[in-house]
């Protein structure tokens, strides 16, 4: 198993910015998994809005791209999400999952390896 703890989270007013993280206790390497970040709004499924594969690319939902950026410090093993330009409709509990392999699609049931969550609130 490869556990993860997400981090970095908390309370911005619309246009500021956030950057959260992710890394594993495990001896995983988070460089050797396809990652992505996913969100939940309160009444809304899981949707995931940014993935990042072993060679490093990175994909977008329409509704992020350009303000935010997926990354990660394979020294550190840290995966990141770097949020700007934030709006209310940001507002969800944040998600990192990992799953082996280098297809990496953005659905829920992809995923095998979750985080618990951290939380994320814009206000207008």
């Amino acid at each position: 198993e490869m556990p993860l703890v997400e981090s970095g989270g908390g309370s911005v007013q619309a246009g500021g910015s956030l950057r959260i993280s992710c890394t594993t206790t495990s001896e995983y390497r988070l460089s050797n998994h396809c990652m992505a970040w996913f969100r939940q709004a309160p009444g809304q499924e899981r949707e995931g809005i940014a993935t990042i594969d072993l060679g490093g690319s990175a994909t977008y939902i329409n509704t992020v791209k350009g303000r935010f950026t997926i990354s990660r410090d394979s020294a550190k093993n840290v995966l990141y999400l770097q949020m700007d330009s934030l709006k209310p409709e940001d507002t969800a509990i944040y998600y990192c999952a990992g799953k082996g392999g280098n297809y990496c699609p953005t659905n829920r049931s992809s995923y095998r390896f979750w985080g618990q969550g951290t939380q994320v609130t814009v206000s207008s």
